[in-house]
């Protein structure tokens, strides 16, 4: 697939507004004449053979120096050397490029859509199972635990992990089913923990047991986690 040749955003008084509102950084005007190549940021790329490894080699960087909350897609491309409309045309926006950058195996878009796709008393049902589900795939699974481990001696991937968990997954979905924060990092944390004693670990009869056993074992206790009416 072809690059689109993106000239700058036009001047505002707020030049972080199309970074909030998830904006592709494009100016207006005429599209993509020989006007727009004029209005470029001089030294600024449009793009080349290998603007996505750049904007990957980018945040990494930038998440690492900032963590997940103070990074932005502007700053990410700045680092990269490209139009910030190039970052969003790859990865759509911050959490898209921090999943790619740490090679995680889950999209908080697609998990907060999966979660709440259903019967509001069947939640923990359908979270055990993603998160057992998920993990039981090995190439999935290799990435998460390699930042787990990798977490364990560095303070900054500790940071840039808990803030992402927060923001993009956990306090998210609490807000939507309107529940408390602690109730959602609870429930995490019990998967969580099942995650490492079934692969790290490696504890029988719980690592070699079906997902499906461990979904009807597990899920009522996280329903308690998730439901407000319930002690």
């Amino acid at each position: 697939m072809s690059e689109p040749v993106v000239s700058e955003p036009a001047a505002s008084g707020a030049p972080e507004a199309a970074d909030a509102l998830g904006g592709n950084g494009e100016s207006g005007g005429n599209g993509g004449n020989g006007g727009n190549a004029a209005r470029r940021r001089p030294g600024r790329r449009p793009g080349s053979a290998d603007t996505r490894g750049q904007i990957l080699a980018a945040a990494r960087e930038i998440f690492a120096e900032k963590g997940f909350d103070k990074a932005t897609v502007r700053g990410i491309a700045r680092q990269a050397g490209v139009d910030p409309a190039l970052v969003h045309h790859y990865f759509a926006g911050k959490e898209g490029i921090f999943v790619a950058a740490m090679e995680l195996p889950i999209n908080p878009e697609n998990v907060v859509a999966a979660i709440l796709a259903g019967p509001r008393d069947e939640v923990g049902e359908r979270l055990t199972r993603l998160i057992l589900t998920i993990t039981s795939d090995a190439a999935a699974r290799q990435p998460l635990l390699a930042l787990v481990r990798t977490a364990m001696t560095n303070d900054q991937m500790v940071v840039m992990i808990r803030e992402f968990m927060t923001r993009a997954l956990l306090h998210r979905v609490a807000e939507l089913l309107q529940i408390p924060p602690l109730r959602m990092e609870a429930a995490f944390a019990q998967l969580f923990g099942v995650v490492l004693v079934r692969y790290v670990l490696k504890l029988e009869p719980l690592a070699s047991t079906d997902v499906e056993d461990l979904v009807e074992l597990l899920a009522p206790t996280i329903q308690r986690y998730l439901d407000p009416a319930r002690p």
